[in-house]
């Protein structure tokens, strides 16, 4: 009961915090803070507790690794938000995470060094190729109920992560733990409410954030004996 309930409630907390935060700071910092491992630090944790520690470890690296494919759908939103609409940009968004998935999947034997290197030039590259541009003022009210939206979205991945990996297997878990859930909550609800050039300077904020987020996954592989 208490793994069940760490599943539903730490993400989900964690998500509607951010989003609040964001609302009253505005996309820098929400999206700095939307940046940090607040899915996959208790999609890691969950799996941790529900595997043996190489396991652990393995999917602790793979999903630094992973963070390359969160990178490249952060990239293709920030760079399509002028001129598509969220509702078509989150499914391209995920078909380009998956696809990149697909090719990090077939690299075996990678160290959490190696990892760790590959995502910061993902992360430096992204911030090379996506401008700032100046925030538009657009705003719209936040529609009733998009706060337990979110907090559901979150809690779902987290079940649906946790649930699979064992017959995912430690890297392709691992690879998986950043799926772009908060990216996704936080990109589609400012791109629709405050505009695209807002919806980019929340995205470049999370890109700054991935550096820490890639650094907890190192040290947690680290911790587990990677």
């Amino acid at each position: 009961m208490g793994l069940l309930a760490l599943k539903l409630l730490l993400a989900p907390s964690f998500v509607v915090g951010v989003s609040v935060t964001a609302r009253r700071y505005g996309p820098v910092v929400g999206g700095l803070l939307g940046g940090l491992p607040v899915v996959c630090g208790p999609i890691l944790l969950v799996i941790a507790l529900t595997h043996e520690r190489s396991f652990a470890a393995d999917a602790a690296t793979a999903s630094v690794l992973g963070l390359v494919s969160l990178t490249a759908f952060v990239v293709v939103y920030a760079w399509l938000a002028r001129r598509l609409r969220w509702v078509a940009l989150l499914p391209l968004g995920w078909v380009v995470f998956l696809a990149v998935t697909g090719v990090l999947s077939v690299v075996g034997g990678v160290t959490p060094a190696v990892a760790l290197a590959a995502a910061f030039a993902s992360f430096a590259l992204a911030l090379a190729v996506v401008p700032e541009p100046a925030p538009e003022p657009v705003l719209r009210r936040a529609p009733p109920g998009d706060l337990p939206m979110r907090a559901a979205a979150a809690a779902a991945m987290v079940v649906a992560l946790t649930a699979a990996a064992s017959s995912l297997g430690p890297h392709l878990s691992g690879l998986l733990a950043p799926f772009p859930i908060i990216t996704s909550v936080l990109a589609a609800f400012t791109h629709a409410q405050h505009g695209p050039a807002t919806t980019v300077i929340l995205l470049r904020g999370m890109l700054r954030g991935f550096f820490v987020f890639a650094l907890c996954c190192f040290a947690f592989a680290l911790a587990l004996g990677a």
